[in-house]
């Protein structure tokens, strides 16, 4: 009981010390010795092919490897020529959008530069008719106050000249009037000449936009023609594709159509279907048959069944009846022995009773004991603590 497990747990040091003992004293055995470096070696060898992914790695289809290494490549030889024939494709579009770039840019820069010489030679400054009114050098250029008599710069708030000495009337108005006329024929020719340049810059305008529209036209109709190309070099490819599918599609037809006339024939000219009652008999005696080509039992096999369960069944009532009986002996004998252990069940009851408490004070002895062992044991025996081989020494073995 508890008292035995104490007894032997307090002794379990003193016969550990003594197995100890008798170790050190055993001498090596030689092939013990051999035994045990054959077992370091081969787990050494194991260890070593387990930790090896590679040489772990069995049962690889290499045919379906293959296969499949084989249509990805196919597959990534037409990737390619698909993306070379857009790349090349690109490459032609970004030259010939460059060229228009470059066309665009010198008609610009010839347009610029002949607006510039056109400005430089009839729109200088010093040809606007306002132009004496913001002249630098209007005051170099001016006259005194009062040339002469007719001086036309004369004004009335200067006090050079008053009413009745105006003596130059009739030649200052024909003056006036010439320079009337000449600055009218002047805005004239100057109207004419912008109206002519307009019309020419539209008309180099518009040459632009057609030459523009027609690279335009011709950039989308080589961007067609090429789309073109390549839908029927995708679409003779799909034709191929099809066909060969097609062709794999009758040949698996007719193969499948082979073998199903080849199977029904086997079968109507079968043992099955003809019901060789022969064929049922086992080769291992003449009582034995073969299940899945029996065809049933014969007259005389399906009369002696039925006498062998006819026997039977006048057996089974016969155990019927007696296990009846028995049953009415076991009824009368189970009344007599409940009766009698109702009076063995109260006497084990004053005994468990008293086995109880006896039982009871020993475990409160064995308690107090072993706590005072366990005390000692934490307290005295169990006090190192794990260093770091003795964490070293996992995960060191395959198994």
């Amino acid at each position: 009981s508890a008292r035995d497990t104490t007894q032997n747990t307090a002794t379990a040091p003193d016969r550990a010390r003594e197995i100890k003992m008798y170790k050190l004293d055993i001498r090596v055995d030689m092939k013990e010795a051999a035994a045990t470096e054959r077992r370091r070696m081969l787990e050494q060898q194991r260890k070593e092919r387990i930790f090896n992914a590679r040489q772990r790695t069995i049962g690889v289809d290499v045919a379906g490897l293959s296969q499949q290494v084989m249509e990805r490549r196919e597959q990534e030889d037409l990737e390619k020529q698909r993306h070379e024939a857009f790349a090349s494709e690109m490459t032609r579009n970004d030259k010939m959008a460059e060229l228009l770039q470059q066309r665009q840019e010198k008609d610009l820069r010839q347009l610029n530069k002949s607006l510039t010489e056109y400005r430089r030679e009839h729109q200088r400054k010093e040809d606007r008719r306002e132009f004496d009114l913001y002249d630098p050098d209007f005051k170099k250029k001016d006259l005194p106050a009062r040339v002469s008599d007719q001086d036309p710069s004369l004004t009335v708030s200067g006090l050079q000249m008053f009413d009745g000495e105006d003596l130059a009337y009739e030649t200052r108005k024909k003056l006036q009037q010439e320079q009337i006329r000449e600055w009218t024929s002047q805005q004239m020719a100057e109207k004419t000449r912008l109206s002519h340049e307009e019309k020419a810059a539209e008309r180099l305008h518009n040459l632009k936009a057609r030459e523009l529209d027609q690279r335009a036209v011709e950039l989308a109709q080589a961007e067609v023609e090429t789309r073109r190309a390549i839908n029927l070099a995708t679409k003779d490819y799909n034709l191929a594709l099809a066909k060969e599918k097609a062709a794999q599609q009758q040949q698996e037809l007719t193969q499948d159509q082979d073998d199903n006339y080849t199977e029904l024939c086997n079968h109507i000219h079968g043992d099955m279907l003809t019901e060789n009652p022969d064929v049922s008999q086992s080769a291992f005696g003449p009582h034995r048959v073969i299940p899945d080509r029996w065809k049933g039992m014969r007259p005389a096999q399906v009369n002696e069944i039925t006498a062998t369960q006819e026997m039977q069944r006048r057996e089974k009532e016969i155990l019927r009846q007696e296990e009846l009986a028995q049953e009415r002996e076991w009824d009368r004998r189970r009344v007599a022995e409940s009766k009698a252990g109702l009076v063995l069940e109260s006497q084990l009851k004053r005994q468990q009773k008293s086995l109880a408490q006896t039982l009871a004070r020993e475990n409160r002895e064995l308690a107090a004991e072993q706590r005072a062992k366990q005390d000692h044991i934490n307290k005295e025996v169990y006090i190192n603590r794990p260093t770091e081989g003795y964490f070293a020494q996992f995960n060191t073995s395959s198994r």
